[in-house]
């Protein structure tokens, strides 16, 4: 039988987070429940929750970056699994599993379009509705389990921001010697600079301004450099191997090609509205790349998860009480960017 779970809701665009009560599918056979501790605060459940993107659906649970402890399973669950065990859910929960993309472990690619975590239709054409709730079914082969050396809390942020970044960190083998720039140090951004510190590359964090210089240094950063230091340093050009934007958008992208040496990429990853503009002899000079990366397959996460586990890679996180207060609070904030460097909702409040 379908059940019950506490969970902190917007009814509608832009409205405040109230508690009341989702209906949670009962568990089938390959499926766990999963009693919810701790949920981060993504930038896009904002959007999400502000109906800036299209598509919303309205009521909402936002949430997909979900850990917590198995407390039943279906029959056919791989013995992977147990109960009383700590796992987490990432960005999607459901894919055919048989298009040459899920075959390929991009299920995020999947042809037949992979199902959100929140804000979309399952293949049953039910609502799925995320972490900010006490507890949620999910299929086994969409949960990441968490290693015993990674607190609840550290590993939250890591099933999306962590595995956005280890993505292409991954794919491009960034390793030691390697020199990569970072636009952007916040939510992703801080996590991007101990992960490519961590392999061995050399880092730079390129910001608006100084604020941040000393977190940066903190992280893992060889050096930080101003906007205005990056221009007045022609050194720079033709100098690194990877440049990852963190933020929405850049308004100077022919600049920033030129600053890829022989092979490098330009891997934009924050969600933003303009369109990319560059002139085609940016990226045949130098055989410079623009591509693209989406979080990660459910293998690629579970890789990150356990890599951050193993490297000492821990997100800087400030915990908020699954309050409708505290909810409601936490997203003003996050709208002005006063965090540093990601919300997470413990869910005590709701169990």
């Amino acid at each position: 039988m379908p059940y019950a779970s506490k969970s902190l809701i917007v009814q509608a665009p832009g409205e405040q987070f109230k508690q009341g009560s989702i209906d949670r599918r009962d568990v089938g056979s390959d499926d766990v429940r999963i009693r919810i501790a701790c949920c981060g605060i993504c930038h896009s459940d904002l959007h999400q929750a502000h109906g800036d993107w299209p598509d919303t659906i309205f009521p909402m649970v936002p949430g997909h970056e979900i850990v917590g402890v198995i407390e039943e399973m279906g029959a056919d669950v791989p013995d992977d699994f147990f109960l009383g065990q700590r796992v987490g859910v990432g960005c999607f929960v459901d894919s055919c599993g048989a298009c040459r993309a899920c075959q390929q472990g991009y299920e995020q690619f999947c042809r037949k379009g992979q199902v959100s975590t929140y804000n979309a239709r399952d293949y049953d054409g039910e609502i799925t509705y995320g972490g900010y709730s006490a507890s949620m079914t999910v299929k086994a082969r969409y949960v990441i389990a968490i290693p015993d050396a990674l607190d609840s809390f550290d590993a939250a942020p890591l099933l999306c921001a962590g595995v956005t970044l280890f993505s292409p960190l991954e794919r491009w083998q960034i390793g030691q010697g390697s020199n990569v720039a970072l636009i952007g140090m916040g939510g992703i951004g801080h996590i991007g600079v101990q992960l490519a510190h961590s392999l061995g590359a050399r880092v730079t964090v390129i910001g608006r301004n100084a604020a941040k210089r000393e977190d940066a240094l903190r992280f893992g950063a060889d050096r930080y450099l101003s906007i205005e230091e990056m221009h007045a340093d022609d050194s720079l050009l033709a100098s690194f191997g990877m440049i990852l934007n963190t933020t929405a958008g850049v308004n100077d992208l022919e600049w920033y090609l030129s600053l890829l040496d022989v092979n490098g990429v330009y891997v934009p990853l924050g969600l933003g509205d303009a369109n990319l503009s560059f002139s085609p002899p940016s990226l045949f000079w130098n055989n410079r790349t623009v591509a693209g990366s989406l979080i990660g397959g459910i293998a690629a996460n579970q890789r990150s998860i356990d890599y951050c586990a193993a490297n000492d890679v821990r997100p800087e996180i400030e915990v908020v009480k699954a309050t409708p207060e505290g909810l409601n609070a936490a997203y003003e904030r996050l709208a002005k960017s006063d965090v540093r460097y990601r919300f997470v909702l413990d869910m005590t409040p709701l169990q």
